[in-house]
């Protein structure tokens, strides 16, 4: 079973502070948890269509980049560089035959292929995206390479002069245009966030300055030493005793002659399979699993780390932890918020208070936003992500990015939409859309007159008994609350939300998600603690949450809030914040299930929550499993 992450990432990049021992650099960080890796062998000469594509992907101006790799590899990007809202996208299975142009994007779980114009001036063919597909020309910039460089065109390395373990070796190519325009993109080699765009580019005598938008980066300096070095800073946006500040990270580059060589990729490696391990017996052969982690990795003491981990199997449930967590600690669950809504959608629609087919728009205020002239975004899109809506709005303030969510509210919200619209022709993907997820919670609140986390609390968490899955905790819950840590190690506050709450806000222990997953596995044996209409319409609400909706990739399908794993059976999710990540699974087939959650954000060397998720699942199976030793 291979999972895919989903769609915290752009929550926990958006995040940048200073109150740990360190500076975090975003430019060692951000791309490295939100891009995946390319992989596009071919022995072709690609260098005819190296270069610069401009074009529309749905609703999303993106400009689609070519290059070659000193080995010949062709590489695609796809990136907005709006200073606003900036995102990028990496390529995978790129191959090209003749003039057809094909390869997949798996961060959105989409697939373009097309064909070039005979001039190779154009792009056209399908963009196809969670079963939906779509016309999309890109057309060619015109680059014409300056007939003399300038004294900044070439290849530049550098480190950034941090106290944190995870500064990466940074390099940036530059060049120049026949106009003089000066252009670039810089590589973090060691953390695998390759051919970031630059902007801003600017060489005024001996002054340089250029932004990274993806990466939050400002760049200043000048170049010195005989034209062979760059000395300067990379700003960033951090927050510091509660206010906004800017913060110089020195970084100064070099000259090389030839491109530095990126640091490889880890590797998955496997152990060896047990026979299927029982729920009783699962703490005992994690503890000899965990032994390096515990003792020098992940959950180490000097970390502060720590886990907890719910499991079930065959009508036997266990809770335990390791590290520094204990069994009724209460972590943010991020994204696994998700699937509670989607249920509370399903309990509505059984007591019929909505339609699944309605058009989220009629559950709005009147007027707030105007209805488009053919299909429209309905309650089910959102639910399933095929709403076609980005997966945060673009008016969310970044004026304290400790608190990035605490102040973004209806009215902003409701402004957003105005402009943007709710108009859904193709029901195209969503990206994992925080945004699609928390316009559903809203729109559920308003027809049902109440808060969505009371709504959440009498519709789903009250009946199944969820004391500790709450959205703002009582002061003894706070009390076991447990500290988060960023992916540096450092202490990191948490994550307030008013309208995205339905998306993101829940916290929960883990005897509490492990509930929740029995109930999805046996509905009809819920043992409720609350009655009335909302415990009878739970059994059947949870089997039609359960009804997958389309597919995302080959064997991948999305439910109503969850991910369907054809092959192996499992519905999953996973989640994340600044502060804490978290991998829930259950599977009818196997009746089995578990939750692990882990009080750090995903790091450099990826999601270890879901490295561990996995891991329990394979020895639940009796399978090889995946190493937890790297």
């Amino acid at each position: 079973m291979r999972y895919q992450q989903t769609g915290d990432l752009h929550f926990v990049t958006s995040r940048r502070r200073t109150n740990t021992p360190h500076v975090r650099s975003v430019m060692t960080a951000i791309l490295a948890l939100t891009l995946l890796p390319i992989c596009a062998p071919s022995a072709q000469t690609n260098q005819d269509i190296v270069g610069s594509y401009s074009g529309v992907i749905g609703n999303m101006q993106g400009t689609l980049r070519l290059r070659l790799r000193p080995d010949g590899t062709l590489v695609a990007t796809i990136d907005h560089l709006d200073l606003s809202a900036p995102w990028m996208l990496r390529g995978d299975e790129i191959h090209r035959q003749g003039s057809t142009l094909s390869f997949t994007v798996p961060s959105v779980r989409a697939s373009f292929r097309g064909d070039f114009s005979p001039d190779e001036k154009q792009l056209a063919g399908t963009w196809t995206q969670q079963g939906r597909a779509f016309s999309v020309a890109f057309a060619r910039e015109n680059f014409i390479p300056a007939a003399k460089p300038s004294p900044l065109d070439g290849i530049w390395l550098g480190t950034p002069q941090l106290a944190g373990k995870n500064s990466s070796r940074t390099q940036i190519v530059f060049r120049s245009d026949a106009s003089g325009r000066e252009y670039c993109t810089l590589d973090a080699l060691d953390v695998d966030s390759m051919d970031m765009e630059c902007a801003n580019v600017l060489l005024q005598g001996d002054d340089v300055s250029f932004d990274v938008p993806v990466a939050g980066i400002h760049w200043i300096g000048k170049i010195e030493a005989g034209g062979n070095a760059l000395h300067g800073d990379a700003h960033q946006k951090i927050i510091q005793g509660g206010a906004t500040q800017d913060v110089a990270i020195p970084l100064s580059l070099t000259r090389q002659q030839t491109l530095a060589i990126q640091k490889p990729l880890p590797t998955e490696t496997y152990d060896p399979g047990l026979p299927p391990v029982t729920a009783a017996a699962l703490e005992s052969v994690l503890a000899k699993d965990l032994a390096v982690a515990l003792k020098s990795g992940e959950l180490a003491p000097a970390t502060g780390e720590g886990v907890v981990i719910g499991v079930y199997a065959h009508g036997v449930s266990r809770v335990f932890s390791f590290g520094a967590a204990r069994p009724d600690s209460i972590f943010e669950i991020g994204s696994l918020t998700r699937p509670f809504a989607g249920l509370l959608l399903a309990q509505m629609a059984a007591q019929h208070k909505v339609r699944l087919d309605e058009p989220v728009r009629e559950l709005l205020p009147a007027g707030a936003v105007p209805q488009p002239s053919g299909a429209e975004i309905t309650l089910l899109d959102l639910a399933t992500q095929q709403s076609g809506l980005p997966a945060m709005p673009d008016n969310i303030s970044t004026a304290n990015m400790d608190q990035p969510y605490a102040d973004y509210h209806l009215a902003a919200l409701l402004a957003y939409l105005g402009k943007h619209g709710v108009a859904n022709p193709v029901h195209a993907a969503s990206t994992f859309s925080s945004l699609g997820f928390s316009l559903l919670g809203t729109a559920l609140a308003i027809r049902s007159g109440e808060s969505y986390a009371q709504l959440v609390a009498d519709e789903i968490a009250g009946p199944l008994g969820l004391s500790d899955t709450v959205f703002t905790l009582s002061p003894a819950q706070q009390a076991r609350f447990i500290q988060g840590h960023d992916e540096q190690d450092g202490p990191a506050p948490p994550w307030n939300s008013d309208v995205l709450a339905p998306a993101i806000g829940l916290r929960s222990t883990a005897q509490d998600m492990l509930t929740f997953l029995i109930a999805n596995l046996h509905p009809d044996q819920i043992q409720f603690h609350a009655g009335g209409s909302f415990s009878a319409t739970l059994p059947s609400a949870i089997r039609q949450s359960h009804q997958t909706q389309a597919e995302l990739s080959s064997g991948m399908r999305v439910a109503m809030g969850w991910l369907y794993d054809a092959q192996a059976g499992n519905y999953w999710h996973s989640g994340a914040t600044a502060a804490h990540s978290a991998f829930a699974f259950f599977n009818p087939k196997e009746d089995d299930a578990a939750v692990v959650l882990l009080n750090i954000s995903p790091g450099l060397n990826g999601w270890f929550v879901e490295r561990l998720g996995r891991h329990i699942n394979q020895r639940l199976q009796g399978q090889p499993v995946l190493s937890l030793d790297r």
